[in-house]
């Protein structure tokens, strides 16, 4: 109880939440290094696994790769990076943006795959080209899927910048490498506290920008019955 009195008290420490090793100076690092691979990583997995789940092929192969990326350590990846690119933000990105891109792979091919093949039809039929079913239908069936990837990848990465510290680069795992290398064991404690909000915080921020891309017919169907008898009555 002692203890966690001691990181209260830190947290709350004015002379902490100012200068250039204050916690909102380290919060925006790490926000700052976690947005950047995110997207990265959205970048290069959202047209793969969606082109992949879309027209079936290679499936397998992508999900076998996209797992076989999730085996690979971060840490091993920040520390070949670091030897190839020396200091700076390029290395760390590159390790996150690795961490991020399997899990969206995996759900984006998933998510594609599961819409209705008679929805797929019916689009067809209707005289939809195949990048407007894509656009118009199979991806609004998705989303809840291929968001459940975002926000895998998202708290993993959240969670693993961290490890940029160890480069020294910036962000919140300033204080875990710092505290533990002076055994000043309440300053890590607290980063590691920092860090485990951030990540609760990214997981609660992206559950609420799911809720507003998943059309409110899709939220109707998976809502349980009484909700949906009082969604119509209000509508």
């Amino acid at each position: 109880m002692d203890f966690l009195l001691l990181v209260g008290r830190w947290l709350v420490d004015p002379a902490h939440w100012q200068g250039s090793d204050g916690i909102p100076t380290r919060l925006v690092e790490h926000i700052h290094l976690s947005v950047e691979s995110v997207v990265i990583g959205a970048l290069i997995a959202l047209p793969v696994g969606v082109t992949l789940g879309h027209y079936g092929r290679f499936g397998a192969l992508a999900i076998n790769i996209s797992n076989a990326g999730r085996a690979i350590p971060s840490f091993g990846i920040l520390v070949i990076a670091f030897q190839v690119f020396g200091l700076g933000d390029l290395p760390i990105v590159l390790a996150l943006t690795a961490l991020a891109v399997p899990p969206m792979v995996t759900n984006s091919y998933v998510a594609l795959r599961e819409v209705d093949p008679d929805i797929r039809d019916a689009a067809r039929g209707m005289g939809y080209r195949e990048l407007a079913q894509v656009l118009r239908v199979e991806l609004p069936l998705a989303v809840p899927l291929i968001m459940a990837g975002i926000r895998t990848s998202a708290v993993q990465v959240v969670a693993t910048a961290t490890l940029a510290a160890l480069i020294a680069g910036g962000g919140l795992g300033r204080y875990i490498v710092d505290g533990l290398a002076t055994q000043d064991y309440v300053k890590t404690a607290a980063g590691a506290l920092l860090v485990a909000v951030l990540a609760l915080a990214t997981e609660l921020s992206l559950a609420w920008v799911q809720r507003l891309l998943v059309p409110r017919g899709i939220r109707l169907l998976n809502a349980p019955v009484a909700a949906r008898a009082t969604a119509f009555k209000v509508a």
